[in-house]
This record gives C-alpha cells, sequence and structure tokens, in this order.
C-alpha cells in the first residue's frame, strides 16, 4: 500500500481521457509515480496515450492489469464500472488502493459493496471537480486540477492510510482535498453541475425543435454561448450521471420547473416589481459567489 508523501509505485488507471490523463501528467510532472499503466478497450487509444507521455505502457486486460498495482483509478463512465469492478476483483491485491473519479457517489459505493463485499476497506470514493468541455487524452492537461476541488466520500470502515494516500495523491496536483458525506455529495452536485448540463442540453435540443432554428443559431449571441458551453459534454458520461445520480436530479428538475412557473406568472402578470426582485436576488447571490469562491470551476 502506498503510504501518505511517499508516492505511488504503479498507478492503473482505467479510463484514460480528460480526467485520468490529467491525473497521469500531474503526477508524472511531480515525479510522483513510478509506472501509470492505461487500460481500456481500445488499444489505438491507448497508444495515444503512451505517444502524448500521458502513460507509461498499457494492458487490455483489466485482470492482468492491476496484478502488482499499488493504486487504482477507476476513470470511465458511471455505466461502466460495475464492470471493471467484475473483471478486477479477483486479480486485484490485498494491498492495492482502489479509488475512482466518478460524478455520483452513492452508486459506486453500492457497487464496490456487492462485488467488493461489504467489508472491503481499501475503496476511496472520489470525485474531482474540474473538467473541460473537450473529452479525450488529447484534452489532458497537467495543470487541470490546481486550485480545484477534489471531494472525497470515504465510509465509516474505509482504511485510513488508504483515505490519506489517495488524499495526498490528489494534493500532488494541486487539488484542494475535502471530505463530504456520500448523499450530500449527490445532492448538491445534482443541484451544481448534473443541473446545468441538463439544462444545457435541454435547451439546444428544444431551439433545434424550433422551424426558425437556423435563424435562431445564427444570430445567437454571447449569452447563447455561454450558457450551452456545457453541452458540447460527453454524452455518453452525461447520460450515465443522469441515470445513476436520477433521484436528486430529479428533485433539482422539480424545484426549478417549480420556479419557473413563478416566472411565468410573473411575466404573464406583468409584474415588473416582482421581476426585478427575483433577478436583483438571483443576481446578489451569483456576485457573492463569485467574489468568495474562485471561478470557472465545473464537472
Amino acid at each position: 500500500m502506498p503510504e501518505a508523501g511517499r508516492g505511488v509505485g504503479r498507478l492503473v488507471i482505467f479510463g484514460v481521457g480528460l480526467i485520468g490523463g490529467s491525473l497521469a501528467l500531474a503526477l508524472r510532472q511531480a515525479g510522483y509515480c513510478g509506472e501509470v499503466v492505461g487500460c481500456s478497450r481500445s488499444a489505438g487509444h491507448l497508444q495515444r496515450a503512451i505517444d502524448l507521455g500521458v502513460i507509461d505502457r498499457y494492458v487490455l486486460d483489466p485482470a492482468s492489469a492491476v496484478r502488482d498495482a499499488d493504486m487504482v483509478l477507476l476513470a470511465v463512465p458511471m455505466g461502466a464500472m460495475r464492470g471493471v469492478l467484475v473483471q478486477i476483483r479477483p486479480a486485484l491485491p490485498p494491498t492495492a488502493i482502489l479509488t475512482d473519479a466518478g460524478s455520483t457517489k452513492a452508486s459506486i459505493v453500492r457497487e464496490v459493496g456487492d462485488i467488493m463485499g461489504p467489508d472491503f476497506t481499501r475503496f476511496v470514493p472520489g470525485h474531482p471537480i474540474a473538467g473541460r468541455e473537450q473529452s479525450g487524452v488529447e484534452a489532458a492537461v497537467a495543470e487541470l486540477y490546481q486550485g480545484r476541488r477534489v471531494i472525497l466520500t470515504p465510509q465509516p470502515h474505509t482504511d485510513p492510510e488508504a483515505l490519506a494516500a489517495v488524499t495526498a495523491m490528489w494534493k500532488v496536483t494541486g487539488a484542494l482535498v475535502e471530505g463530504m458525506p456520500v448523499e450530500l455529495h449527490d445532492q448538491v452536485l445534482a443541484a451544481t453541475s448534473h443541473l446545468p448540463h441538463v439544462l444545457a442540453f435541454a435547451l439546444v435540443d428544444t431551439l433545434l425543435g424550433m422551424p426558425q432554428r437556423e435563424d435562431i443559431l445564427r444570430y445567437a449571441a454571447g449569452g447563447f454561448r455561454d450558457f450551452t458551453r456545457i453541452a458540447s459534454s460527453d454524452p455518453v458520461m452525461w447520460r450515465d450521471i443522469c441515470l445513476y445520480n436520477d433521484r436528486a436530479i430529479l428533485d433539482m428538475i422539480r424545484a426549478l420547473q417549480n420556479n419557473l412557473s413563478h416566472f411565468s406568472a410573473l411575466i404573464r402578470n406583468h409584474d415588473a416589481e416582482g421581476l426585478q426582485q427575483l433577478m436583483q436576488q438571483a443576481k446578489q447571490t451569483r456576485d457573492n459567489y463569485v467574489a468568495r469562491f474562485e471561478p470557472g470551476q465545473h464537472s
């Protein structure tokens, strides 16, 4: 088991894309890893990761990949997590640490418990709150996590040494590591990340269904580009997030629908004072957020 602050001998990454690739680049730049091994179904993709200096070598068979691993990161879409867990379970060394980078935590905690056993102590659930619209290993950058938050959601039975090792690994990238309960994480991310992505996808889809869509898109201003920027994110990843954090996201959609109904009533009734009051409150809340926290964080 790697010790906190002493580096990782062999890091195995499932899903060498933006998230996994950026972690690998940051750790390699810091000299924190002896070897970085990539694993996925595509040899071409993994060879590209080698060519870009992201990983040292690759293995296509998941069980073979984790043999002699010190740290294993699951950075695949949520829907692919279970399949990887099933394949690596027989070969995962007893001293290896398992962690993930998924955007929902309750689902992966359940799956690890189902497959690895309820007393599996070496799993440290994690979620780096960082990203870009681009996906794939070509988008990976060593600076992605600098100043960004990484949320860890350890369970009561999580091995403290495993938690310390994962915390130390992320801190090497320049990330701000924080702990949070699983349910709170999924609720917070549904509100701050998952719902905005759903809205961006839904808005673009709504416009595509309009007969005047060509004119709308031709004359779209900066507000449209800013708001819909995240609709360029990976559809497979966001499909899985919606399905695996469905309850929290549906709660947020219902809350938004209620608020939109209120806005509709104010507009329908030409209630200028009511509209301005709501907009002023929203503006002040966002301005306060920007002043208190570093801008530009998204997942």
